[in-house]
């Protein structure tokens, strides 16, 4: 079958397409027909050979999200059947081969039912964005019902389905983004205001949006250069959760302390498997009732998947990169 296959470490020339032994499905393990694979920031990172949270074993097929149908299974698996339409979460512990191939063969808790009227490009959207947006919300910051969320960076594969999420729990939500086409891709995705990302000039036009409070809770995907606003908007007693970040910044504590608000952080890497579970059940619940549609960006053949990770690395394009397998 094809796959993506790596031999050494390195940036994206490294990933290379190329013919690799068929898969067979073993105890407790099932085999998926790939369609669609999700291509994440944590894979480029994976691809270094230097990320603290994964560190493969050379030769290694990268990817951790994809959807398609099952194609067997083995002894004892229970929660699928053959011909089910279905996506992958591969990040919690457990044996997956990789997405970025024809077909994955991986545990059968990776497994996961797709809504029929969910395609495979947004079923490979899911796992680590899904899951990231809700932990990050529901999980970290403990969200609830009307309260006013900024989503700092919200037109990338995660920001938009944490939108999305936030919007179908009540909450009121500010979505930032630079480019007219992630504006549009956030309002697309139900945010009430859409504004540019948040400068120490535009602070006050914020909190104009928030009644003069300030947001409860903050998303942020760009600690190292947001953290500082970050706690000059936040409301009293708020929540700002860290999702991503680039480097070192120096901040003042005593604007935590003038809020009393929390600084929190989440890495999905870290989720408790019970919490993981949980993560699961609600995006899995959301699917279904249609609160949750993930918005595709950019689409690129299995082939060209270095040309995603460059894309990736440079910060271009909005929604979800998504690798479609023939």
């Amino acid at each position: 079958m094809k796959a993506i296959q790596v031999t050494q470490f390195g940036g994206p020339e490294k990933l290379v397409y190329t013919n690799v032994g068929d898969l067979v499905a073993g105890k407790g393990e099932i085999c998926v027909r790939l369609y669609a694979a999700g291509v994440n920031p944590s894979d480029t990172y994976t691809l270094t050979g230097t990320y603290a949270f994964s560190i493969p074993q050379l030769p290694y097929t990268p990817g951790l999200d994809g959807a398609g149908i099952v194609e067997a299974i083995g002894e004892d698996v229970t929660n699928v059947r053959v011909g089910d339409r279905v996506f992958i979460a591969s990040l919690m512990k457990g044996h997956s081969t990789g997405t970025f191939a024809q077909k994955v063969v991986c545990d059968a808790a990776l497994v996961h039912p797709l809504p029929d009227h969910v395609s495979f490009e947004q079923g490979a959207a899911l796992g680590v964005p899904a899951l990231t947006a809700y932990r990050a919300l529901f999980q970290r910051a403990c969200l609830k019902p009307g309260q006013t969320v900024l989503i700092h960076g919200a037109s990338g594969g995660v920001g938009l389905q944490a939108v999305q999420m936030a919007k179908s729990h009540g909450a009121i939500v500010i979505g930032t983004a630079s480019r007219h086409e992630g504006k549009k891709l956030v309002q697309q995705a139900g945010a009430d205001f859409v504004i540019d990302h948040v400068k120490e000039a535009t602070i006050e036009d914020v909190l104009a949006l928030s009644g003069g409070n300030g947001p409860d809770v903050i998303i942020e995907f760009l600690a190292n250069k947001n953290l500082e606003t970050d706690l000059k908007l936040i409301a009293p007693f708020g929540k700002i959760v860290i999702i991503g970040n680039r480097g070192s910044i120096e901040i003042n504590p005593r604007l935590a302390m003038q809020k009393e608000c929390d600084i929190l952080a989440t890495a999905l890497w870290n989720a408790p498997k019970e919490e993981y579970e949980q993560s699961i059940h609600g995006v899995i619940g959301m699917l279904t009732s249609g609160a949750l549609r993930p918005i595709i960006g950019t689409t690129l053949p299995l082939q060209q998947a270095s040309q995603g990770f460059e894309q990736l690395e440079k910060g271009l394009g909005n929604g979800k990169l998504v690798l479609i397998i023939d």
